[in-house]
């Protein structure tokens, strides 16, 4: 059962929200964070079922449907599988273009979708490898092809009205993450740090509607009613249930009209459209980060073969880049995760 067709609530189901990560776990490269927020006028909740004849949950429907699932299951290293997560991610994206156009820039990427969400440039200047993020995209796929299916889409969303209010990644560069890690000493409340930024503008943006939200649980967290009362301290936080991998709540403005209902759900992207296509955008704004990374190194050191960064490829990695990096001197805290 989809999670916004799950639980009970006084919170009106008007819009659904999705939150995801990418790369908390591996060694190298940035943190990635993904949204979704959808405003649907229809009774029906489930929007794989809204949107059958444009998105599927399998990869093999692609290109025919856009493929929204598990990142794990939209990606594999493969030229198809950089296809498929590109179209999917620049596809959705072009939804908030009023030309819907697919094009964009790994800058624009990293740094302006949404801006609000972005880490400062300074930020990224540490990290020599964010110079080398594609002057355009797509890099994978046929940009004019793909604004063709994003047209059929759009048509699609209008008909089963469905609307793509807000979406974007939020990347946090590798310093910025080893500082969070030094400041809270631990990597569940790191991510917690880097996810309450995007559910402060989702509550901003979109609670005065009545807000469904599901954010994807990350390590053995399971009260967040303290975190969401810091976070939003003009409101009241109700417990509705904390049982069964699934940690519940409602949100309600003491004197205003926001209201939420928020899920943290293990495997959330299975029950949530919205959180798919979060996980989808992180996904993306993270490889296209680690393809920089290998063309920065890539050109100092051609034979130097590229990683995704996790762990044991990442140990590999630096092994065989000791000499280079040795050479180029980079602070140990820009590079290699802490924790």
């Amino acid at each position: 059962m989809p999670a916004e067709e799950s639980g009970q609530s006084a919170v009106k189901l008007r819009v659904l929200a999705g939150v995801d990560e990418a790369g908390l776990g591996p060694l190298l490269g940035p943190l990635t964070l993904g949204y979704a927020v959808f405003r649907s006028r229809t009774n029906e909740p489930n929007l794989w079922k809204v949107l059958d004849g444009v998105v599927s949950q399998k990869p093999s429907d692609d290109p025919k449907r856009f493929v929204v699932a598990d990142s794990k299951k939209v990606f594999n290293r493969t030229p198809k599988g950089a296809k498929r997560l590109e179209a999917t991610a620049l596809g959705f994206l072009a939804l908030l273009d009023p030309a819907r156009s697919v094009v964009r820039s790994g800058e624009t990427l990293m740094r302006e979708s949404p801006a609000e969400l972005a880490f400062p440039r300074e930020s990224f200047e540490p990290h020599p490898w964010f110079t080398r993020l594609p002057a355009r995209l797509p890099s994978h796929v046929d940009g004019p092809t793909l604004e063709l299916r994003v047209e059929r889409l759009a048509r699609a969303l209008r008909k089963a009205s469905v609307e793509l209010v807000d979406a974007g990644v939020r990347v946090v560069p590798e310093r910025e993450l080893n500082q969070s890690f030094a400041r809270t000493e631990n990597k569940s409340r790191t991510s917690w740090e880097q996810c309450a930024a995007i559910l402060a503008r989702v509550w901003a943006l979109h609670a005065s509607e009545g807000l469904r939200c599901v954010v994807d649980r990350q390590g053995g967290r399971a009260h967040y009613g303290g975190l969401l009362g810091r976070l939003y301290p003009g409101a009241a936080v109700e417990l509705v249930r904390e049982d069964d991998g699934l940690s519940e709540y409602t949100v309600v403005e003491r004197s205003g009209p926001r209201r939420m209902q928020i899920l943290f759900a293990e495997k959330a992207e299975r029950r949530s459209f919205a959180v798919a296509l979060a996980s989808c955008l992180a996904k993306y704004a993270r490889e296209t980060a680690m393809d920089a990374f290998n063309a920065y190194f890539r050109e100092l050191s051609p034979t130097l073969a590229p990683t995704a960064g996790y762990t044991t490829d990442g140990r590999r990695w630096l092994e065989d880049a000791a000499d280079l990096l040795a050479r180029l001197e980079l602070p140990r805290e820009c590079l290699v995760r802490e924790r």
